[in-house]
């Protein structure tokens, strides 16, 4: 079975992020919990919350239950010029989870569309308050999606090279440091006038390698940005969801953004969904008898009841005392993990921010996406039984919160022993 699965989709399917010529795709069957199984019945440890969305494992009675009564109520409405009570609950709970200044919801349907829904926010927002400030501000090396505008305020390099012309320029900057604060607030300063937004993944810089920086150095930034009447776009999409240890990276900073992005945990990965909430003064400036002021945006899933269903589901769950315990119990094995690792000869650098765990190996080139190092490490954990994509030559691990301490501590075992064999 699993090798005519195998044929059938190299006959029909195109994959993502994948060289179709060389690389072979695992047919998944059914999951339950931190587990996957293929049509053969190997199982998999899902260290990577199959690309960092399955907060609380594969087919949670709890969310399947509640998907279901939706299912059998109202499975999509249009959302335009109509509502549903699903929508409504799921935007007062959230809202009531995050910073006081965040008032209002725009819906989307993955994270890529919720970045580009705060940028067109930000850019007509200045329009609307007859302000010239189109330009935007962004960390080098981040990444906040794949659709143009959100490739535009993402790291360049070989991913984005073929669209190079075709992408709107961006003022980049490095991650805030003691050591580079002042010298990158003068130059902010200097183009203040044109910057629109500021655009930026707080904590961690997920995609391009698990970069780490530190809270007080981004609240800083913020702090000055706001005073240069920059508005500030936070992409929580990875980080959201009790990934950095607690409910949201805002809830580690002295400084509140004005938009907010979600996707990726927020339905439990259950389904595609994305949120891009806003304080009430950007919502004003759209709120007028002129029609043309309005926000044109959407989609045909704009908060399709049945992910809005998954969303509460997966709040529920977020917010229990198991699963507040489970955060803890990971960030606490994580940091016994990065102590004993800290000065192994192979490691360039370990780090970790609340379940997010990266590993950098040491090679002979610089780090890299698209290092050799992940042709031997993909397929070695594979063989042993966890799911796990290396970014180049870097190993992380953000794994779904009902993961056992056993098989945590397993992963990790697999890790030592990758480092002495490979």
């Amino acid at each position: 079975m699993q090798d005519e699965l195998i044929q059938r989709d190299q006959r029909v399917n195109w994959h993502p992020y994948t060289q179709m010529k060389h690389d072979v795709s695992i047919p998944i069957v059914r999951g339950e919990g931190s587990y996957l199984f293929d049509a053969n019945g190997k199982r998999y440890i899902d260290a990577v919350s199959s690309w960092w969305v399955t907060l609380h494992g594969h087919a949670h009675p709890s969310i399947t239950q509640r998907v279901s009564e939706q299912l059998a109520t109202l499975e999509q409405v249009i959302f335009a010029g109509f509502t549903h009570p699903t929508a409504i609950e799921l935007s007062e709970r959230l809202l009531a989870l995050l910073p006081d200044n965040q008032t209002k919801v725009f819906y989307t349907d993955n994270g890529s569309t919720a970045i580009e829904v705060a940028l067109k926010m930000c850019v007509q927002y200045h329009y609307q308050n007859q302000q010239s400030k189109t330009k935007i501000l962004a960390f080098k090396n981040g990444y906040h999606g794949d659709t143009f505008g959100a490739m535009s305020v993402s790291g360049r390099g070989l991913w984005t090279a073929p669209f190079g012309e075709l992408l709107f320029d961006v003022i980049f900057i490095d991650v805030p440091t003691q050591a580079n604060l002042a010298q990158t607030k003068a130059f902010i300063a200097t183009h203040a006038h044109e910057i629109a937004c500021f655009v930026y993944e707080p904590l961690v810089q997920g995609a391009g390698g698990m970069l780490m920086h530190k809270a007080a150095d981004l609240s800083e930034l913020m702090e000055f940005c706001k005073h240069q009447g920059i508005l500030l776009i936070q992409d929580e999409i990875f980080v959201g969801f009790g990934r950095t240890g607690k409910l949201f990276a805002v809830d580690h900073l002295t400084e509140t953004p004005d938009i907010m992005c979600f996707s990726k945990g927020l339905t439990g990965g259950t389904m595609p969904l994305g949120i891009t909430t806003a304080t009430q003064a950007i919502y004003d400036a759209f709120y007028a008898d002129d029609k043309t002021k309005a926000l044109f945006h959407g989609h045909s899933f704009t908060a399709n009841p049945l992910a809005c269903a998954a969303a509460l589901a997966s709040l529920d769950l977020l917010l229990n005392a198991e699963t507040t315990h489970n955060i803890q119990r990971i960030v606490a094995q994580h940091q016994g993990f990065v102590a004993l690792l800290k000065h192994h000869p192979k490691i360039k650098e370990v780090r970790f921010q609340g379940t997010i765990f990266a590993l950098e190996w040491k090679t002979d080139e610089n780090t890299s996406y698209f290092s050799d190092m992940n042709q031997a490490l993909y397929p070695f954990f594979l063989e042993r039984g966890i799911l796990m994509r290396p970014l180049g030559n870097i190993i992380y691990l953000v794994p779904p919160y009902c993961i056992s301490e056993t098989d945590l501590g397993f992963v990790y075992k697999t890790i030592l022993e990758a480092l002495d064999q490979i």
